[in-house]
């Protein structure tokens, strides 16, 4: 894989991540705006969400590379 492949699919890859938290943002928000006697479970799910979505990206640009390297 070239690297101006991999870093396109780095951009792809951040852009998802964005997009992921923004929507896991708006939902927590939404949520605490309706049910206000439920934001701590509310805010503890999202944290754990958020978490799950970086995780994907780091995943993506440290073990990646690693892997590539080693197939070729």
């Amino acid at each position: 894989m070239s690297g101006h492949s991999f870093g396109l699919g780095i951009g792809f890859a951040a852009f998802g991540v964005a997009l992921g938290l923004g929507l896991i943002g708006l939902g927590a928000m939404q949520g605490m705006a309706r049910q206000p006697e439920a934001i701590g479970k509310i805010q503890t799910a999202m944290l754990i969400a958020f978490a799950f979505v970086e995780l994907v990206f780091l995943l993506t640009v440290f073990a990646v590379p690693g892997l590539l390297k080693g197939l070729g």
